[in-house]
């Protein structure tokens, strides 16, 4: 019984496709360096200098677990980690779901969403450090946007109450990322097939039963894309967080990334700076592996259920 073979590349000779894959290589190479020279060797680096103590200006000397001791035995640490944790979960809380409304309602067919995608995209253009500063000088309780209009509920103290300022960070995180992510559900919406959606209407089913039957299962891995980004992307706030607020009122807004500044650069302790650093590194992997095993093995299934 004869088989069929499938040709990858019809019309090619064997020579051809050969040249083609010997190609490659010297294509990938470029990416590669660049990932070697500014991802790879850091890392290592840094690993390797939590090993040492150092003050950021003399001689580097080894000293073993030193640094890993003091910091996983400092009883800050727990505290720390669980405001990044906070931070984190309270950030994605936010962004998913405006994001996910936002995205599909760009999504139309509309001109005037064009225009709107368009403004919603610009807090992102934005440098975190001069948002901080707007933000800070607006709700000023004595001088900001409150004591200007007689609005009481914008005069409170927001960066002096613990529960205010956390409350701010996230809401200051959240008003300049979930733009971002708008874009990216707005592109996986207009991936959905429309055949579904004429489909549910012809059955009856409203814009509302749309959303939650269709709209919403066929983002599955979009969800999952951006929440990655949006978890991983939290770890490293570090420059909003420090212009808003320096950590405080007290530990209230201290995350890792600014605990992490704080050692090295003020304390002038490279070397548990480094043991910080490494940590962001295993929790960022720990969840975006995470994330990624909820997702499953096939990232481009719920494009074709129902089609």
């Amino acid at each position: 019984m004869s088989q069929l073979v499938h040709d990858p590349e019809p019309g090619s000779t064997p020579a051809q496709r050969r040249g083609r894959h010997g190609v490659l290589p010297w294509l990938v190479a470029p990416a590669l360096v660049f990932f070697v020279g500014f991802a790879v060797i850091p890392l290592v680096g840094v690993f390797l200098l939590s090993f040492t103590t150092w003050d950021g200006i003399g001689t580097i000397q080894p000293s073993g677990l030193d640094s890993w001791r003091a910091v996983l035995s400092d009883p800050e640490l727990p505290h720390v980690i669980w405001i990044t944790f906070l931070v984190m979960l309270a950030s994605w809380a936010v962004q998913t779901p405006l994001s996910i409304l936002i995205g599909t309602f760009l999504a139309g067919p509309q001109r005037y969403r064009a225009v709107l995608a368009v403004v919603y995209f610009i807090p992102l253009l934005l440098s975190s450090a001069a948002i901080a500063i707007a933000y800070k000088a607006l709700l000023d309780p004595n001088f900001g946007l409150g004591a200007g209009l007689g609005i009481k509920f914008l005069s409170q103290d927001w960066l002096g109450r613990p529960a205010l300022a956390f409350g701010l960070v996230v809401f200051v995180v959240s008003w300049q990322f979930i733009p971002f992510h708008s874009l990216i559900y707005q592109g996986g919406v207009r991936q959905i097939p429309q055949s579904l959606y004429e489909a549910a209407q012809i059955d009856g089913a409203g814009r509302v039963r749309q959303f939650f039957s269709i709209t919403l299962p066929q983002l599955k891995y979009t969800i999952i894309t951006s929440s990655t980004l949006m978890v991983v992307g939290s770890l490293t706030f570090f420059d909003l967080i420090f212009v808003l607020t320096e950590g405080g009122p007290g530990d209230a807004t201290r995350v890792l990334a600014l605990d992490m500044y704080k050692r090295g650069f003020q304390a002038n302790l490279m070397g548990p700076a480094s043991v910080i650093a490494v940590i962001l590194v295993l929790v960022g992997l720990a969840l975006a592996l995470l994330l990624r095993r909820l997702g499953g093995r096939d990232a481009t299934q719920s494009q074709f259920e129902g089609a």
